[in-house]
């Protein structure tokens, strides 16, 4: 009995996709057009401790009225969330042909970073590439013309994936009922002792709290912890900006372009970039305008500026 469903064929799902037409269930790669990504390097040791922190990393950053679950996996050291919104998903499919019942599992392209080493074509007009880490989506006009392209294929699948509820029917032999049985009281033992052993670490973690909270009373006031949450928020935010901005520049770097001065600061930045040519230049504005960026050209040669506010 195959749990994980990694013989299916794989379907790559993008927002520019085709109308399908399927008699037989598939695994599906959800696109970054799907999925929110979050990385943070946090001293928990279990997966579970990572699970129950794993909404509040997501504060701000995504759409209010909407119903979230979250992945959590650990790359390289560094704990990884995904947050998807299942109804989104479901509907998607619907609309190119695919319904959920013929989904067997669920993944995303950030499960398969290290099978990236070259971009995947999306459509006519965009590409997923490997960037920072990351699973990205770039327009096609980004990649050089002799860059190698890789065919998706089956080998991107990654080890686990989720179910989309109500994919599968209720009804199962008697054998597979008891082989998930099984299944289920071995996890279940696991469960015991691990919970065993986390109990201990949740005793000692607020044992450490209350230690923390009688060295600074001033902890122990609302308001007080509120102001500093909203403090820290704030410059966050901040900080959080300036990186997108700094990647979104970045994606402006191809061959013939060098980045020769920034200035960023808390409300705006301005970026100057040398071009080859003319028609390299050109490439650098179709691109900025893309990003939604504005852009001007200097008097020296083919430099083009690009700035915008935070």
């Amino acid at each position: 009995m195959n749990f994980m469903g990694s013989n299916k064929e794989l379907l790559l799902v993008h927002a520019s996709m085709e109308h399908v037409s399927l008699s037989h269930s598939v695994n599906v790669m959800l696109t970054p057009q799907f999925y929110t990504l979050k990385k943070e390097p946090l001293p928990v040791k279990y997966l579970y401790q990572a699970k129950k922190i794993a909404p509040s990393l997501f504060d701000g950053l995504l759409e209010e009225g909407r119903s979230y679950e979250y992945l959590v996996f650990k790359e390289e050291g560094i704990w990884a969330f995904i947050a998807y919104d299942v109804d989104e998903i479901t509907e998607f499919l619907s609309t190119k042909g695919i319904k959920a019942e013929q989904v067997s599992k669920l993944f995303f392209a950030q499960q398969s970073l290290s099978s990236f080493t070259d971009p995947v074509l999306l459509g006519k007009k965009e590409a997923l590439v490997a960037l920072d880490d990351a699973v990205v989506v770039v327009p096609q006009a980004a990649l050089e013309e002799e860059t190698k392209l890789l065919t998706f294929n089956d080998s991107f699948t990654p080890k686990t994936g989720v179910t989309l509820q109500g994919a599968y029917g209720s009804f199962l032999s008697m054998k597979q009922a008891m082989v998930l049985a099984i299944v289920f009281t071995i996890f279940a033992g696991m469960f015991f002792v691990e919970g065993w052993r986390y109990g201990n670490d949740s005793k000692a973690g607020e044992e450490e709290m209350q230690r923390l909270l009688e060295e600074y009373p001033s902890l122990q006031s609302k308001m007080q912890r509120k102001n500093i949450a909203t403090k820290y928020k704030t410059i966050d935010t901040a900080e959080r900006k300036k990186r997108e901005v700094v990647k979104s520049l970045s994606r402006m770097i191809f061959k013939g372009v060098t980045l020769t001065s920034l200035a960023l600061n808390e409300k705006s930045f301005k970026a100057q970039f040398s071009c080859s040519d003319a028609k390299v230049a050109k490439r650098l504005n179709e691109l900025a305008k893309k990003e939604k960026l504005n852009t001007s050209k200097v008097s020296d040669g083919d430099d083009v500026q690009i700035e915008g506010t935070l």
